[in-house]
């Protein structure tokens, strides 16, 4: 199943000292077990443009829509046999720690 890990920051990070996981590491061994399809790191929110039609008329405007202290900085596609899976791999992101990873699985439209 394909899981959407949205990585957000948070206001309350984890205050462990310990070390942090490094997220070159973590890529690879998802890459490498498959379980990795695609990610990246986003520009900031003052580079986001939101999008919308209201009554049939385009609205465009600088910025996300929410106005939050809390934002999406990264996405990573997954592939994992099931929730519990995809839940084991957000545990072991850096930013699980620093910030938080939410799941969502891809609905399959062509079923």
């Amino acid at each position: 199943m394909k899981y959407m890990m949205f990585v957000c920051t948070d206001t309350e990070p984890d205050t462990d000292p310990t070390d942090v996981p490094d997220i070159h590491a973590w890529v690879a061994e998802n890459d490498a077990r498959g379980r990795r399809l695609q990610g990246n790191e986003l520009a900031p929110t003052t580079a986001a443009t939101t999008v919308r039609v209201r009554g049939g008329e385009l609205l465009v405007s600088d910025g996300p829509f929410a106005e939050t202290t809390e934002v999406i900085v990264g996405f990573d596609l997954l592939d994992c046999a099931d929730l519990d899976e995809a839940i084991e791999v957000a545990r072991t992101h850096p930013m699980a720690r620093h910030g938080r990873l939410e799941l969502r699985p891809l609905i399959d439209l062509s079923a």
